[in-house]
């Protein structure tokens, strides 16, 4: 992707979706892959299973971190305990240490 490209989707596993809708999951964290998200856009929401569109979520800051650095606000804003966001992140990107966290807010 270029920089010019700002992203208009994004996808989550379906085990997430309940989370973003109550609110109660508030980031994603990213490799850098999928750290182009823009603050102020709005993306359309779908399944990475099988791309049903489920919501859109408007971008609010994207921000890189370290795994190492990850803490428990972070697993809270993700609405899970730190062991479990480590184990998420480590099955999704194995071995990455550079991410990003995109913080949103649920707009539909």
């Amino acid at each position: 992707m270029n920089s010019q490209t700002i992203p208009t989707e994004m996808t989550f596993f379906e085990r997430f979706e309940a989370d973003i809708l109550s609110g109660k999951k508030t980031i994603t964290i990213r490799d850098e892959a999928e750290s182009y998200y823009v603050p102020g856009t709005q993306v359309k929401v779908s399944t990475f299973e099988d791309g049903r569109e489920f919501c859109i979520l408007a971008i609010d800051s994207v921000e890189p971190i370290l795994f190492s650095e990850l803490n428990d606000f972070h697993a809270q804003q993700e609405n899970m305990t730190l062991e479990q966001l480590k184990a998420v992140i480590q099955e999704i990107y194995p071995g990455i240490e550079k991410l990003y966290v995109v913080s949103y807010t649920l707009v539909e």
